[in-house]
């Protein structure tokens, strides 16, 4: 019994731990998009590393083309020399071959002189050898020249193949990269599709709850409440007829709350705007903490009306983001305002 009785007690005590259950789909949703983020962030960096992969391999394949190409020029260079070379002793030996003709022509004329024309023979005909071996060497070496360039010939339609696979593939990384980022735009244009209306719905409901009043008007995509209607002049303490017309625009917001998926990021902006003349003071030293002040006050005020904070943002704008140009007493009360606009977060 005594255990049931702590049992009950430890009961009571914890149940206002529990969260309500919207609170965990939202963090549920949270997480989910957390992680479909991360997953995009990785797949952008590993697609971005294999490209610069590829062009790192690409550049190198280039490289060695260029410094084959250029051994390739030398040796071409050094062919042609040879080719020069072997030319000029072939010319020599036509011309040491007709001379030898016409030394044995003189030897059967003149054989008297047979020993000194014997040894003339004897010398030319070893210089005759003497080039055949030249031009033998100079044969051998052009040949092995035309191995050596067929074979950088090779090499370099291998390089071409390899360089032709490598830019196919980088077109590959390029193609795949443009369709995941042309289906994220169009993912994103349907969720900006959805958000516009639904704010065209609650700019609807807002004409009909506000339509009795002149002094709040919509003003492009945004929905415009004077400051008179809400606070006094200088103040960010709200009178009771904008207390009634806040409750009005809370009980639309809480509506729109549940008719938005969960899965839309959206918030409702209040921008707090002031006219230009200076205000000076312990609490607002300047019209950037009046405005602030001014829209927190309604931020704070809808909370406290059952409205999600993740859905509001406040913002001060002071003077500078004026609807009315002018120093007239209307032109300050156009400037004079909270804007409400329903946008992406």
């Amino acid at each position: 019994m005594a255990l049931s009785r702590r049992g009950g007690r430890g009961f009571r005590d914890n149940s206002h731990l529990q969260w309500p259950g919207f609170v965990d789909a939202t963090a549920t949703l949270l997480m989910v998009f957390v992680f479909l983020v991360a997953v995009f962030t990785v797949a952008q960096y590993l697609l971005a590393r294999e490209v610069s992969g590829q062009d790192t391999a690409l550049q190198r394949l280039r490289n060695e083309i260029a410094s084959l190409t250029e051994m390739l020029a030398l040796e071409k260079s050094g062919s042609a020399e040879l080719e020069s070379r072997l030319a000029t002793l072939v010319g020599q030996l036509q011309g040491l071959s007709s001379e030898r003709d016409r030394l044995q022509a003189d030897l059967l004329e003149e054989r008297q002189e047979g020993s000194e024309a014997g040894s003339t023979v004897s010398g030319l005909e070893s210089d005759l050898e003497t080039q055949r071996q030249v031009s033998s060497e100079a044969l051998a070496r052009v040949e092995l020249l035309n191995q050596q360039i067929a074979a950088l010939r090779r090499q370099i339609a291998t390089l071409n193949d390899a360089l032709g696979a490598s830019e196919k593939r980088d077109q590959e990384s390029k193609s795949q990269i443009a369709d995941l980022g042309k289906r994220l735009n169009i993912a994103l244009a349907q969720r900006v599709q959805q958000l516009a209306r639904y704010r065209s719905e609650f700019f609807g409901r807002l004409r009909e709850i506000l339509s009795q009043r002149s002094d709040v008007q919509v003003v492009g995509d945004r929905f415009v409440f004077q400051a008179e209607v809400l606070f006094p002049k200088g103040e960010s303490v709200f009178q009771a007829a904008g207390r009634a017309e806040l409750q009005k625009l809370a009980s639309a917001i809480k509506e729109l709350e549940s008719e938005i998926p969960d899965d839309l990021a959206w918030v409702l902006r209040v921008d707090g705007h002031t006219d230009d003349d200076p205000i000076n003071t312990p609490q607002y030293p300047s019209n950037w903490e009046l405005s602030a002040a001014r829209a927190i006050a309604v931020v704070k005020f809808l909370v406290a009306q059952g409205v999600n904070p993740q859905h509001l943002v406040a913002a001060g704008f002071g003077e500078y983001q004026p609807i009315a140009s002018g120093s007239t007493a209307e032109a300050k009360t156009l400037n004079r305002r909270i804007e409400l606009k329903l946008t992406e977060r």
